[in-house]
């Protein structure tokens, strides 16, 4: 098939989404407008063998590996070959010093046209929390204060214990009754509480990964212009954009590469409305 009929194909195709947590009610709705793509999940899919946010089980790889697995695996169970899935991480932010950050990626799979295309986002909206506390009432406070019961919270006995882990608490008087029985059960008359970051139990993660989707359809859309396979995106960056104060190269980027996955086309742009750098940014200027 011709690059330039790949997009026009997807339109004619169903693709398998690879989740437990209700990520279809955002990601489907985007896939359909933007690229028409109509998506099936399969049914009783497990992706908690891939790894879970509550460390039970350990992640299947790093985070683009892990969301690769889920994907293959769906298109595996339900013989289909078009697959997506998504995959989210926190961790310090990569440019901001001590600020955590969520990063959420959807991946595309299209085994009949031999391409993988990435969607991100990164925002600082949604964060870890956790706390010890000794009384149901605490417990509730707590959980409060994150925005429980929108926003899920978990309870363990403690922070490294992998057993003995209650989910699905939707309710603040569920939230009571569990922690009175867990702090009568154990002798530390304490209880770990933490809030739930999965997808479906967490809406600020979706928020990132409904973004994480209108990312990949802005990649998919992105054509390469010798071979128009879809999918020409930034693989890499120069640095050293000049200072406009004392002409010396800065740490900051001065053009990204773009490279298409197919036929190895490489073009290097300069950042957008951006020619130099301020004396405030340049490490020579403003050691």
């Amino acid at each position: 098939m011709p690059s330039t009929d790949i997009i026009g194909d997807w339109e004619k195709r169903t693709g398998v989404l690879a989740t437990m947590h209700n990520k279809e009610s955002v990601i489907s709705p985007i896939l359909k407008e933007g690229l028409g793509i109509t998506i099936t999940v399969p049914h009783d899919f497990n992706t908690d063998r891939f790894g879970t946010f509550t460390r039970d089980i350990k992640r299947a790889g790093n985070q683009l590996e892990a969301a690769r697995k889920k994907a293959q695996a769906a298109m595996m169970l339900t013989g289909m070959d078009l697959g997506f899935s998504s995959e989210g991480s926190f961790g310090n932010h990569p440019t901001i010093p001590f600020v955590q950050s969520n990063l959420e990626i959807v991946v595309l799979i299209d085994i009949k046209n031999d391409l993988e295309i990435v969607g991100h986002f990164r925002n600082s909206n949604s964060q870890v929390r956790s706390q010890i506390v000794h009384t149901p009432e605490e417990a509730v406070d707590v959980a409060c204060s994150w925005g429980f019961p929108k926003q899920g919270v978990i309870l363990r006995q403690s922070e490294t214990s992998s057993r003995h882990i209650y989910k699905e608490i939707t309710t603040e008087d569920d939230l009571r009754t569990m922690s009175e029985k867990l702090l009568l059960k154990w002798s530390t008359k304490s209880v770990f509480i933490e809030t739930d970051m999965r997808a479906h139990r967490c809406p600020k993660r979706m928020d990132g990964i409904k973004q994480a989707t209108l990312d990949l359809i802005k990649n998919c859309k992105s054509i390469c212009p010798k071979c128009t396979t879809p999918g020409f995106v930034i693989t890499d960056v120069v640095k050293g954009l000049p200072c406009n104060g004392c002409g010396l190269a800065t740490d900051l980027v001065k053009e990204t590469v773009r490279c298409c996955k197919k036929c190895s086309y490489q073009e290097t742009q300069p950042i957008e409305n951006k020619n130099s750098a301020e004396p405030g940014e340049c490490q020579w200027c403003n050691p």
